[in-house]
C-alpha cells in the first residue's frame, strides 16, 4: 500500500509533494531510438522515465545536468559512479522503482542537490550514510519504502534547509520518542509518517519535537484507539496550516464511549482534514464537538466510509451538533449521503460559511434543510443526483431561507428546468454567483415564465443543450454570462438587448453560423466567440457593442474576404479591440485554394480591398477610356461616320418602306460628285465632252438629276446606286465639301465586297495626299494604289485627257432610258415645284432655292414637257 502523496492547498506544497519539478520545453535533443534518455533544455534537463532501465545509464549522461528523472524504472541499486560526473545536479526523481541498496558515496559528488524522491522503492533502511554529504537538501521523500524504523540519524540535523520531510511505510510498527529528535531545530513546512495499517506502540513525545505547517499522520488506530489522543496531546500548543489524518480506522469502526478526539480543543489549525476511514455517527460526532471549541476555521471530509451506528439512538437536539462555526466544510467523494445528516438533523450546518457537498450521491433536499443553513454564504452541491423535483420541492416553503448565500454551486446534476431554479432562487435575496453547468438545462418549453431575484450578477451554465428561445428565461441582470458549449447555432439578439449591465459573455464551442450586424450590447466589453461555425466577420458585427475592448473568436471556419482583412487590419493598427487569441487560432477554411493558412499571412492586396481606392481607380479609368475613346473618334471622325452610317440605314429604311425595289440595270453610266466650286468646270467642260459624244453618255449631277421633295441623302444614295460608275472631281474644294464627302464614303461602302473599278478619280487640281483629313483614309488609299486622271491645263493635252475618261467609262449602257431623269417628276397645277434646300457648304447654301433659280426652272419646264410629248 503507497503512502500518503499529501494533500497540501498551498500552491507550493503542491508543487513539492504531488508533481516533479517543472521541465522547460526542449531546445536540444537526442535520438531517443539509440539513447536511454531524452536531454533537452541545453543539457540541462535529462528524461528516463519509463524506460524499463535496470541500470543508471551515466555514460550517456553530459556532465552539464541539472535535473535527472529515472523514475518508473528498474533500477535495484545506485552506485557510486551512477551520478559522480553531475557535480551541478540539483534533482533527482527515483521514485517507483526496486532500489534496495544506496552505497554509501553515492551522492558525495552531488553537494548541490536540492530535491531527492525515493518514494515507492524497496529500500531496508533509511539511508543516512549516503545522504550525508547533502546539506542543501531541501525536499526528502523515502516514504512507502519497506525499512521497519522510523528512526532518523544524527546526521539529520545538519538538513538545515530541509523544508519537506516524507518517511515512513508498512513496516513501521510504531513511533518512539526519540526517533525525530534531530529535527527539532529544523523548521519543516511539510512533514509527513506512514505506518503500519495495525499500529502496534506509540510512545508520547514522539511527535513533540516536530516544527511543521503541514502535518499528514498516515497511521491506522484499529487496535489502539487511545494512540490517538496521545498523538493530539504532543501537537498541542502547536500551530499548524493543514492537519491531516489518513486512514484513522482501517478495517473497523470505533464503537467505543471514549472521546479520542477530545484533544482537538488545543489544537490549532486552520484545517483539519480527515481522508479515508471509517466513520460513524459516534466518531463524527466526537470530532465536530470538539471542533465546535477549537480554532480550526476549515474542516474536510474525503473519501471516507461512512456509516450508521445499529445502536444509535436519536435523543432529539441532545444528540445533534449545534454551534460549530466553521468558515468553511467540504464534503467530498462520500459514498452515503446520510452523512449530511447523520444525527437525524442539518443542525450542523447552521454556522458554515462555505458549505461544499461535491459526490455525496445525495438526491433529495428535505425542506428543513434550507431553514438549517441561514449563515451559509457560498453553497458548492455539484456532482451529484439532484432532480429538479429534488432541489425546488413545491411543498417546501422558501421565503426567508438562505438570507446570506451569494453563491450557489448546482453544476453536474440532472436538472432540467430553468423555471424550477428561478423559482427557488428567487428568495435568495443576496445571490449574485449562480452556476447551473453540465445540467441538461435550456429547453424552452421548460424555460418559459422564469422570475429571478434581480440581484444576479453571474450566470455560469456552459455545457447545456441551449435552444435559442430558451435564453429568454435567463436573468438579465447578470455582469457576466458563460454560455460556452450550449450547441447554440443562432443568438437571441433580443435578450441581450436587455441586459444592460452585461460586460463579458462567453459563447465559445457552440454552432453559431452567423453574427448579426443588428447585435446590440452598450455595456459589453470582453466577448468569446471561438470554436463556433460562423465564416464571415467584419466591423460591422460589432459596431452596436461601443465599449467591446476584448474578443477571442479563433477557431472559426473563416471565408478570407477583405472585410475580414479590414477588420483584422483595423483592429492592428487603433488597438480599440485586443483579440486575445490572435494569431495562432485564426486560418482560412475558404477559399480552398487557402486552406489553413493563417490570417495573419493572408493579404489580399491594398486595392482590392479598400473601396474607396476601387471606386477612385474606376472613376479614372473611366474618364481615362472616355477621354480615349473621344480623341479617337476626333481623330479618326467616328462621329461622322457613324452619322453617315446611321443616315445610309435610315435611307434604306425609307426605300424598303416605300416598297421601292433596286434595280439591277443602272440609270446612269456615272454619277459625278463634285464640289458647288468646280460646278463650273463640271458644266462647261465634263458635261459636253461625255453627254454630247457618240455614243453619249448618260451623267447624273446633283444640280439636275435629284428628284425634289425627296430626302438629299436619299437622292444621293440612290442616283449613287442607279449609276455604273461614279467619277469624283478633286480639288481641294471637294475636300472641304461636306456632302463630296458624304459621296465619297456611300461609293466606298457601296464598293465594299467589290474591287474599287467602279470609282474613277479626277484631279482636278493638284492634291497632296499626306495633306488630307484623317477621314479620308480611303481616298488616301485610292491615291497612293490606283491610278487617276489628271486634269491638264495645258490645251493641247485635253484631247488625250477626255479619251482616258471614256476609256474608263468604257461604253454608254445601251438599254439606259432616254429621257432624263428616270424618275417622275410632276408640277403641281399652280405652277410651283417642290423646292429643295441643300445643306450649307463654306456657311452659304450651296444651292439656295428659297426662290425658284431661273436655270433649274427653265431645265425643269424643259424636262417636263419633253415627259408629256412622249
Amino acid at each position: 500500500m503507497m503512502v500518503l502523496r499529501f494533500v497540501w492547498f498551498s500552491p507550493l506544497l503542491l508543487g513539492i509533494l504531488t508533481s516533479p519539478s517543472p521541465k522547460l520545453s526542449p531546445t536540444t535533443s537526442l535520438n531517443e531510438d539509440s539513447w536511454p534518455c531524452y536531454i533537452f533544455n541545453s543539457g540541462r534537463s535529462a528524461d528516463c522515465l519509463g524506460r524499463r532501465l535496470d541500470h543508471v545509464p551515466w555514460k550517456h549522461m553530459p556532465s552539464t545536468l541539472v535535473e535527472v528523472d529515472l523514475s518508473y524504472n528498474e533500477l535495484p541499486a545506485v552506485l557510486i559512479n551512477d551520478f559522480s560526473h553531475l557535480p551541478n545536479l540539483r534533482i533527482l526523481q527515483l521514485q517507483y522503482n526496486n532500489i534496495s541498496l544506496i552505497e554509501d558515496d553515492a551522492f558525495q559528488f552531488n553537494r548541490l542537490l536540492e530535491h531527492l524522491d525515493l518514494f515507492n522503492n524497496s529500500l531496508r533502511e533509511i539511508p543516512a550514510r549516503a545522504l550525508q554529504p547533502l546539506t542543501n537538501l531541501k525536499h526528502l521523500f523515502i516514504s512507502n519504502n519497506i525499512y521497519q524504523h522510523a528512526t532518523l540519524a544524527t546526521s539529520f540535523s545538519r538538513f538545515l534547509h530541509l523544508q519537506t520531510l516524507s518517511m515512513g511505510g508498512p513496516l513501521v510498527q510504531g513511533l518512539k520518542k526519540g526517533d525525530f529528535h534531530p529535527m527539532k531545530n529544523i523548521k519543516l513546512r511539510s512533514f509527513a509518517i506512514k505506518c503500519s495499517s495495525n499500529l502496534s506502540y506509540y510512545e508520547p513525545g514522539s511527535l513533540e519535537v516536530i516544527q511543521t505547517q503541514f502535518m499528514g499522520l498516515d497511521m491506522a488506530i484499529d487496535q489502539r484507539p487511545n494512540a490517538l489522543t496521545m498523538m493530539l496531546q504532543d501537537l498541542a500548543n502547536k500551530t499548524f496550516t493543514v492537519l491531516q489524518f489518513r486512514n484513522l480506522f482501517e478495517f473497523k469502526y470505533y464503537m467505543e464511549e471514549i472521546d479520542i478526539f477530545s484533544g482537538l480543543k488545543y489544537i490549532s489549525a486552520n484545517q483539519l482534514l480527515f481522508h479515508r476511514g471509517k466513520y460513524n455517527e459516534n466518531l463524527l460526532r466526537m470530532a465536530l464537538v470538539n471542533l465546535k471549541v477549537s480554532p480550526v476555521k476549515m474542516l474536510r471530509l474525503q473519501y471516507i466510509d461512512f456509516a450508521r451506528s445499529p445502536t444509535f439512538e436519536d435523543s432529539g437536539l441532545e444528540s445533534s451538533v449545534t454551534d460549530l462555526t466553521l468558515d468553511r466544510l467540504d464534503l467530498w467523494h462520500i459514498s452515503n449521503p446520510d452523512i449530511l445528516r447523520f444525527d437525524w438533523r442539518f443542525t450542523w450546518f447552521n454556522k458554515i460559511r462555505q458549505l461544499s457537498i461535491q459526490n455525496v450521491n445525495f438526491n433529495f433536499v428535505p425542506c428543513d434543510a434550507w431553514l438549517q443553513m441561514s449563515h451559509v454564504e457560498d453553497m458548492d452541491v455539484s456532482n451529484n443526483r439532484l432532480f429538479d423535483n429534488a432541489l425546488f420541492n413545491q411543498r417546501c416553503e422558501y421565503y426567508g431561507t438562505m438570507p446570506s448565500l451569494r453563491s450557489l454551486n448546482l453544476s453536474t446534476n440532472y436538472l432540467t428546468s430553468l423555471r424550477d431554479i428561478s423559482s427557488l432562487t428567487k428568495e435568495f435575496r443576496l445571490l449574485q454567483v449562480l452556476d447551473v453547468s453540465n445540467n441538461h438545462l435550456g429547453s424552452a418549453e421548460k424555460g418559459k415564465k422564469c422570475v429571478w431575484k434581480q440581484n444576479i450578477t453571474h450566470f455560469i451554465a456552459h455545457h447545456n443543450p441551449f435552444e435559442s428561445d430558451a435564453l429568454q428565461c435567463l436573468p438579465t441582470t447578470v455582469q457576466f454570462i458563460d454560455l460556452s458549449y450550449c450547441d447554440l447555432d443562432q443568438l437571441d439578439i433580443h435578450y441581450f438587448e436587455k441586459t444592460t449591465h452585461l460586460k463579458e459573455l462567453l459563447l465559445s464551442g457552440n454552432k453559431i453560423k452567423f453574427i448579426p450586424s443588428d447585435w446590440k450590447s452598450s455595456s459589453l466589453q470582453s466577448l468569446a466567440l471561438d470554436g463556433n461555425s460562423f465564416g464571415l466577420i467584419s466591423m460591422a458585427s460589432f459596431q452596436k457593442m461601443p465599449q467591446l475592448s476584448q474578443l477571442r473568436a479563433g477557431n472559426n471556419p473563416y471565408h478570407c474576404t477583405c472585410d475580414l482583412h479590414t477588420f483584422i487590419q483595423d483592429n492592428m493598427s487603433k488597438g480599440k479591440v485586443n483579440i486575445t487569441d490572435w494569431p495562432i487560432n485564426y486560418k482560412c477554411y475558404h477559399p480552398e485554394a487557402l486552406l489553413n493558412t493563417l490570417i495573419a499571412e493572408y493579404f489580399p492586396g491594398h486595392v482590392a480591398c479598400d473601396i474607396r481606392l476601387v471606386v477612385i481607380i474606376c472613376v479614372v479609368v473611366t474618364a481615362t477610356v472616355v477621354l480615349v475613346l473621344m480623341l479617337l473618334c476626333y481623330t479618326f471622325n467616328v462621329a461622322w461616320y457613324i452619322k453617315a452610317t446611321y443616315q445610309i440605314i435610315r435611307a434604306k429604311y425609307r426605300a424598303h418602306k416605300e416598297g421601292t425595289a433596286e434595280s439591277q440595270t443602272f440609270a446612269y453610266d456615272a454619277f459625278i460628285s463634285y464640289s458647288h466650286y468646280d460646278a463650273d468646270w463640271v458644266r462647261d467642260q465634263l458635261l459636253p465632252c461625255l453627254e454630247t459624244s457618240k455614243p453619249p453618255y448618260n451623267l447624273c449631277i446633283h444640280e439636275r438629276d435629284f428628284m425634289p421633295g425627296k430626302w438629299i441623302i436619299d437622292n444621293i444614295i440612290e442616283n449613287i446606286e442607279n449609276s455604273g460608275k461614279v467619277i469624283f472631281v478633286l480639288s481641294r474644294h471637294f475636300v472641304d465639301s461636306e456632302w463630296c464627302n458624304y459621296e465619297l464614303y456611300f461609293a466606298q461602302q457601296r464598293a465594299i465586297g467589290k474591287t474599287f473599278s467602279d470609282v474613277i478619280l479626277v484631279v482636278k487640281e493638284p492634291i497632296d495626299p499626306e495633306s488630307l483629313p484623317s477621314k479620308y483614309c480611303k481616298l488616301k488609299k485610292m491615291l497612293h494604289t490606283k491610278t487617276y486622271i489628271e486634269w491638264p491645263q495645258q490645251a493641247n493635252q485635253q484631247a488625250f485627257f477626255w479619251a482616258q475618261v471614256r476609256s474608263v467609262l468604257g461604253k454608254p449602257f445601251l438599254t439606259r432610258e432616254q429621257e432624263a431623269p428616270s424618275v417622275s417628276r410632276k408640277v403641281s397645277s399652280v405652277g410651283f415645284v417642290s423646292i429643295i434646300e441643300l445643306p450649307l457648304e463654306g456657311g452659304k447654301p450651296e444651292i439656295a432655292m428659297t426662290q425658284l433659280n431661273e436655270d433649274i426652272t427653265l431645265h425643269l419646264a424643259d424636262a417636263l414637257i419633253q415627259s408629256d410629248l412622249q
